[in-house]
C-alpha cells in the first residue's frame, strides 16, 4: 500500500502542475497503438508508460504508421519503438505539408512485474517552433497486485510552459491469461475538468497463440479494430480507424522484428533444432555473478527441463569432456534426462575418458560416442581411508578415541591404522547400494544382462575404443563433431545447432502472466558445518528466517551437501527451519552427503528427498583428543605457563608453523574424560530426541538406526529416515505441491546466499609457496578443523566423506 500510495502521488504531483506549449499527449498517439499500454503486450515499448519496460525480455523493434494524412507508402505519420530490458526508445514522426516534426522518448523502467516504475525524457526534432513543441518528463507506475487486475499510471509535464497531463489504465483479466484482456482508460490535462477529459475502452483477445484482435471504443465516438499476427521473431498487424459515423478514416500498420513471441506456427517449427550443451569443468552449486562461465547444477536441471518442453527442439547432444561432477549430480542430470528422452526427443553423449559414474550417466543416451583414443575405466567402487596412528605415534602426537557409539567412526582415522568392523560393515552396505544402482542403469540403457555387466568389472575393467565398440558399451567412435552428426542422422535431416538458452522458456515474453510469480527459495547449506566457515550457519540462518517471513516466498527447499561439523551450526539453521516451517513448507534436498550434522540439518523439513547414492543418516557425536606426546621436544620447542583454575590449562599447548593452530601439552585426566564422556552422550540424547521429534517416530525408534550409522538414501527410505528418492527437481515439485501452486504456474526460484559478485582470487598473482601448498592441502585442512574442534562433541562423518567427488561450491 506504500508503494501505491507514492504512485498515486507521483502522478497527483505531474497532474497538477500549472499552464502553454504543446507536446504529444497520451491519446495524441493513440493512432499508433492497438489498445491501452497495460492491455497488450509492452504499449509502445515506454513511449506510453515506461513502467512497462519491467516487463520486456529481449531487444524489439517495432514500426508504425498510418494512411491517415495521405497513402499507406506516404509515411506521414510514424512511430519507431524500441525496447530492451529497463529501457526503450521511441519516435513518433508527423508531416504536415512542407513542415514536420519528430518527439523522441527515451525510457528507463525499474521494479519488477507486481509493481514498477519507470521514467522519460522527451525532445523533439524538425519544426519546433511551427508545431510549438516543448520538451518533456514523463513518470509512469504499474501495479498489477495479481494475475486479473492491472493498473497503470502515467504523468506528463513539460520543461516549460507549464502543461501537464495524467492518465489512468486499467486492465482486467478474467481468465488470468492473455486470451482475454478488458481495459479502460482515462486521461486529463491540467486545462481540463475532470467532465472533459478523455477516455476509451476495449478489449484485446488472443484466442490461439500470437493471434491477437483487439476492439477499442473513444469517447469522441469513434472506434478501431485491429488483427496482430506473431510469426515467432516477428509479426504484422493493421488497425482500421472509423469516424462516428463507422466509416473507416483511417488504416494503422505495423511490422516488429527482434524478440520471439508466442506463435501459432510454432508447431510448423516443430522438431527443428537441437540442443547442445558443454558440461567441461566443474559444476557447481552457484557461480559468481560475474566471470563465472563454469556450469551450475540447477540451472542445467532447469535447462534440460526447459528444452523437452520447447516442441522445437528435437534432442539433445552433451559434450561431457572434461566433466567434474560428483556421481549425485549426475544421477540427477540422468533421471532429468530420462524426463527428456520420455516424450520422445533424442540424447546423444560424447565421452573420452570416462570413470564408472560418467559411463552410468553416459547411458541414458540413445546413443554414445567415445572418442577414439579415449578410454572407459570401469574397475567398480572402493571406499577407503587413510590411517595416520602410526604417524602420529613417530612424531610423538598423542590422539584418544573417545567413541561410545558403534558405527561413529569420524575419528578412527587418528586413531586406529585400519577400519573398525563397524566401519568396515556401513561402508561395506553403501558401495554395494551404489554398485547396484549403477548396475541397474547401465544393463537398463545399453540392453546387456546383470551377469554380463559383473563380467566387464571383474574380469576386464578398462576398454579401450575397439574394446568398448566391439562389446556394445558405445554405438561410435569420434569426436564431438561425429557427436552432432549422429543425432541428426537419429532425427533423419540436417537440423541447426542452438544453446540452451535459445530454448523458449528463457525467451517467451512475460506478458502472458500480469504479476510475480509466486516465489520458491532454494537455499544452500554446502560444505562443513560451522558457524563462519562451510555452510556459515550464522549468516544462513538469517536467510532461511528471511524466507520464512517473506509472504512472497511460498516455500524453502533447503539443498544440503554437507558431512556435518559443529553441532551448534547444524542447530542454528535446524532451528530457523522448524520456526519457517510454521508458515510454508519447507523441503530437503539431500545431495552426495547429508550425514550427521547434515542430517541434523534435514530432520525438521515437512519431506527429506534423497538420491538412491547419497550418503544421509549418521546420527551420532563423537570426540577426540590431540596433545604432544615428545613431539615438542624433538623439534626443540619449550612452553611455560601461569595458571588460574585446576583445568585453565587443558587446551594450552606449542602453535604448529604454517597451520597456526596449538597442539594441548598434556592429555585430559581420568575426571576430565569422565566430563567429555557425560558431554558426547548427552549431546547425543539431544540430537536423537530432535531427530524423533523432527520425523515423528520415537526415540527409541531412531536409537536403533542411529549409533552413527549412515546409510545410502535407498537404505534411508527404506528406515524412514528420507521420504522420497529423488532430487532437487522432485524437492521443488513437491513444494509446489505443498505450497497449492498449480502445475501449469510459473514459479520464480530465489536463491540464497546470494552468490559472490566475482572470484577475486583468479585476478591476483598466484604465488607457489610452501605455505599456500600447505595451507591448501585437504588432510591438513581436516586436521585443522579437528584441532579447532579438539575435545568437542561434534555430528560429523568420517573425513573422506568431507569432501565429495566434485566441490561442493
Amino acid at each position: 500500500m506504500k508503494r501505491l500510495t507514492y504512485a498515486l502521488v507521483l502522478v497527483v504531483m505531474l497532474v497538477t502542475l500549472a499552464s502553454g506549449q504543446t507536446y504529444p499527449s497520451y491519446y495524441s498517439t493513440s493512432d499508433l497503438s492497438f489498445a491501452s499500454p497495460g492491455a497488450l503486450k509492452f504499449g509502445l515499448y515506454g513511449f506510453d508508460n515506461p513502467a512497462l519496460l519491467n516487463y520486456v525480455r529481449q531487444t524489439d523493434v517495432q514500426f508504425a504508421w498510418t494512411d491517415a494524412r495521405g497513402r499507406w507508402n506516404d509515411f506521414n505519420r510514424w512511430g519507431l519503438f524500441t525496447a530492451a530490458p529497463n529501457f526503450g526508445f521511441g519516435a513518433v514522426k508527423t508531416k504536415l505539408g512542407s513542415t514536420s516534426i519528430t518527439d523522441y522518448r527515451l525510457s528507463l523502467g525499474f521494479g519488477d512485474r507486481t509493481l514498477g516504475f519507470g521514467i522519460g525524457y522527451g525532445f523533439v526534432g524538425g519544426d519546433k517552433a511551427a508545431f510549438d513543441r516543448s520538451n518533456t518528463w514523463t513518470l509512469g507506475a504499474l501495479i498489477r497486485p495479481n494475475p486479473v487486475l492491472s493498473v497503470g499510471l502515467m504523468g506528463t509535464a513539460t520543461t516549460s510552459g507549464g502543461k501537464s497531463e495524467g492518465v489512468v489504465d486499467l486492465g482486467i483479466r478474467p481468465l488470468h491469461n492473455e486470451m482475454l484482456t478488458l481495459f479502460v482508460d482515462y486521461g486529463i490535462r491540467n486545462d481540463q475538468t475532470l467532465k472533459r477529459g478523455n477516455w476509451s475502452y476495449g478489449v484485446a483477445v488472443e484466442p490461439v497463440a500470437g493471434i491477437r484482435v483487439t476492439g477499442r471504443y473513444f469517447d469522441v465516438h469513434t472506434f478501431a479494430v485491429g488483427l496482430s499476427l506473431s510469426l515467432g521473431n516477428a509479426g504484422l498487424a493493421e488497425q482500421s480507424s472509423f469516424d462516428k459515423d463507422a466509416k473507416r478514416s483511417f488504416n494503422t500498420y505495423a511490422i516488429r522484428l527482434g524478440a520471439l513471441d508466442r506463435t501459432v506456427f510454432s508447431s510448423l517449427m516443430k522438431n527443428s533444432r537441437n540442443v547442445e550443451m558443454d558440461f567441461n569443468g566443474r559444476m557447481k552449486y552457484q557461480r559468481f555473478m560475474f566471470f563465472d562461465k563454469t556450469n551450475a547444477f540447477r540451472s542445467t536441471l532447469e535447462a534440460i527441463r526447459a528444452a523437452k518442453d520447447d516442441e522445437t527442439v528435437a534432442g539433445i547432444a552433451i559434450n561431457t569432456s572434461g566433466m567434474t561432477v560428483n556421481r549425485e549430480m549426475l544421477w540427477e542430470l540422468r533421471e532429468e534426462l530420462r524426463g527428456f528422452k520420455s516424450t520422445g526427443k533424442k540424447v546423444v553423449i560424447f565421452i573420452d575418458n570416462a570413470s564408472i559414474e560418467a559411463y552410468q550417466f553416459a547411458t541414458i543416451a540413445d546413443k554414445i560416442v567415445l572418442d577414439p583414443v579415449g578410454v572407459i575405466y570401469l574397475p567398480g567402487y572402493v571406499m577407503g581411508n587413510t590411517y595416520f596412528k602410526g604417524t602420529l605415534e613417530k612424531l610423538g602426537i598423542g590422539y584418544d578415541e573417545w567413541r561410545f557409539f558403534k558405527y561413529k567412526s569420524a575419528v578412527e582415522t587418528f586413531s586406529r591404522d585400519k577400519m573398525s568392523d563397524a566401519d568396515r560393515e556401513q561402508r561395506q552396505k553403501y558401495i554395494d547400494d551404489v554398485y547396484g544402482v549403477t548396475k541397474k542403469d547401465i544393463c537398463e540403457g545399453r540392453h546387456i544382462s546383470p551377469e554380463k555387466f559383473d563380467e566387464l568389472i571383474n574380469k576386464e575393467g578398462l576398454f579401450i575404443p575397439a574394446d568398448a565398440l566391439a562389446k556394445g558399451l558405445v554405438d561410435t567412435l569420434g569426436r564431438w563433431e561425429v557427436a552432432k552428426a549422429l543425432i541428426e542422422q537419429l532425427e533423419g535431416g540436417k537440423k541447426r545447432f542452438t544453446g540452451a538458452g535459445s530454448v523458449a522458456a528463457y525467451n517467451l515474453p512475460y506478458d502472458n502472466r500480469w504479476s510475480e510469480p509466486p516465489r520458491i527459495a532454494v537455499i544452500y547449506a554446502i560444505g562443513v558445518c560451522a558457524m563462519d566457515e562451510g555452510i556459515k550457519a550464522r549468516t544462513l540462518s538469517k536467510d532461511v528466517e528471511a524466507a520464512g517471513e517473506d509472504p512472497t516466498v511460498k516455500a524453502i527447499v533447503l539443498r544440503i551437501d554437507s558431512p556435518g561439523g559443529d553441532a551448534m551450526a547444524s542447530d542454528y539453521v535446524a532451528e530457523a527451519l522448524k520456526k519457517a516451517k510454521k508458515n510454508k513448507p519447507v523441503i530437503v534436498s539431500q545431495g552426495f552427503v547429508a550425514g550427521s550434522g547434515g542430517y541434523w540439518l534435514s530432520m525438521y523439513a515437512d519431506t527429506i528427498v534423497a538420491a538412491p547414492v547419497t550418503i544421509t543418516g549418521s546420527i551420532g557425536v563423537i570426540a577426540g583428543w590431540m596433545y604432544d606426546k615428545g613431539f615438542k621436544e624433538k623439534i626443540g620447542v619449550t612452553t611455560d605457563l601461569v595458571k588460574a583454575g585446576a583445568h585453565a590449562d587443558l587446551g594450552f599447548g606449542f602453535t604448529l608453523p604454517f597451520i597456526g593452530l596449538g597442539i594441548p601439552d598434556r592429555d585430559v585426566t581420568d575426571e576430565e574424560r569422565a566430563k567429555a564422556e557425560y558431554t558426547i552422550k548427552a549431546f547425543y540424547k539431544d540430537f536423537v530426541g530432535k531427530v524423533a521429534e523432527g520425523r515423528k517416530m520415537s526415540p527409541e525408534k531412531i536409537e536403533e538406526l542411529a549409533q552413527g550409522h549412515f546409510y545410502s538414501g535407498l537404505d534411508g527410505k527404506k528406515l524412514n529416515l528420507v521420504d522420497v528418492l529423488g532430487g532437487l527437481q522432485d524437492a521443488l515439485s513437491i513444494a509446489r505441491q505443498r505450497a497449492g501452486i498449480r502445475p501449469d504456474e510459473p514459479v520464480t526460484i530465489v536463491e540464497m546466499p546470494k552468490p559472490g559478485l566475482m572470484n577475486f582470487s583468479s585476478f591476483m598473482p598466484r604465488l607457489i609457496d610452501i605455505k599456500q601448498v600447505i595451507s591448501e592441502d585437504p588432510t591438513i585442512e581436516q586436521l585443522k578443523f579437528r584441532l579447532q574442534h579438539n575435545g568437542q562433541p561434534i555430528p560429523l562423518l568420517p573425513l573422506d566423506q568431507l569432501q565429495p567427488d566434485a566441490p561442493n561450491e
